[in-house]
């Protein structure tokens, strides 16, 4: 089967995120993809990564996104199912629901990772490989896995809310 996932698409740069845990994090959703489709075919990670030109730091982070969101798929499945409303995991379109695997085995296993870092590069790879109903699904998902999810507590605790700016009045004297 061929990957409908673009390869090639360039990793975004953002100051705020290392490009290559971005990258990385693009494989590991091209390889969960393909994972879906060819498991029975042993040799499709050899030749994905045949086909790749990652650094070992993005493989390593690659590969230990894809294994850890392969290791926990059960639990993952199960809080993406408790957390939609109206959608089986079966109705979901596959890159939609492997962007929300990733990300909630980044939520929930990776506790070095701000939240806020993996909701926000999730939507980045909604933006890049889905449309927008699937960015906004995906972001409203994960953010009510944050608010709900018991085991991220310590997470939430970790986000600092928006602060409004402060109206300022026109300090000249109006006579």
């Amino acid at each position: 089967m061929t990957m409908t996932i673009p390869s090639d698409t360039p990793p975004a740069n953002h100051a705020h995120v290392r490009p290559s845990r971005r990258l990385a994090r693009q494989l590991a959703l091209q390889m969960l993809f393909q994972h879906e489709f060819q498991d029975q075919n042993p040799s499709w990670q050899d030749k994905f990564w045949a086909c790749q030109s990652a650094s070992p730091e993005v493989q390593a982070f690659t590969s230990h996104l894809f294994l850890g969101v392969i290791t926990n798929q059960a639990e993952i499945d199960r809080i993406i199912r408790e957390f939609s409303i109206d959608w089986s995991l079966k109705r979901m379109p596959v890159v939609d629901r492997n962007i929300l695997r990733c990300s909630i085995y980044e939520l929930v296993w990776e506790p070095d990772i701000p939240a806020m870092v993996t909701i926000n590069e999730a939507v980045e790879l909604a933006k890049l490989f889905a449309d927008d109903e699937a960015r906004r699904f995906v972001n409203g998902l994960l953010d009510h896995v944050l608010r709900a999810e018991p085991r991220l507590a310590v997470k939430r605790s970790h986000i600092q809310p928006k602060i409004p700016v402060p109206e300022f009045s026109d300090p000249s004297p109006t006579s």
